[in-house]
């Protein structure tokens, strides 16, 4: 591990399930969203985006975390 210590470790492994469990609860969100009609399209794709912009954070953290089983 590239000089990180446990504790560095261990925070980055709370953020990474924070932001899968925020990912997660997007994914409700819109689901609920998209099922009242009439919809906010606006709405929905700001949530869209901000789902892909935690994605990056979470692949990015995981590669940090996972570097032996990347390379």
């Amino acid at each position: 591990m590239g000089g990180m210590n446990e504790e560095e470790i261990e925070q980055m492994r709370q953020r990474l399930a924070e932001l899968q469990s925020e990912h997660r609860d997007l994914d409700d969100v819109i689901a609920q969203i998209s099922d009242s009609a009439p919809f906010d399209q606006v709405q929905i794709t700001r949530l869209k985006k901000r789902k892909l912009l935690l994605k990056d954070q979470i692949l990015q953290l995981e590669s940090e975390l996972l570097p032996d089983i990347i390379a």
